[in-house]
């Protein structure tokens, strides 16, 4: 799937999210799109990347942002917001969540 077709409150929790953290974070869900069927499996895979980039170390940060790696303390709170995102947008029926082409 493309992350066109994720609803418009699954695109603001996770990659508008990462977006203003730091577009390389953004790549990282956006390249997990491509393997997911629907909205729901990006949903339950973002919540696994999300737990195993937590347990980068330096090296990991430093190949994800290309070099320039940010505060570890920071990416973690990011992460952590993420998550509690995708908590909010979980509550929603997915037939109730809204589209960019409705």
């Amino acid at each position: 799937m493309d992350t066109g077709d994720l609803s418009n409150e699954t695109y603001r929790a996770i990659l508008s999210e990462a977006e203003s953290f730091n577009h390389d974070l953004t790549l990282q869900f956006g390249v997990l799109s491509g393997s997911c069927k629907n909205e729901e499996e990006f949903i339950e895979k973002s919540i696994e990347l999300i737990e195993e980039m937590k347990s980068y170390n330096e090296c990991d940060l430093m190949d994800m942002f290309f070099g320039n790696p940010p505060e570890k303390k920071e990416f973690l709170k990011v992460l952590e917001t993420i998550l509690d995102n995708i908590e909010e947008v979980k509550k929603i029926p997915p037939h109730k969540r809204t589209y960019f082409y409705e």
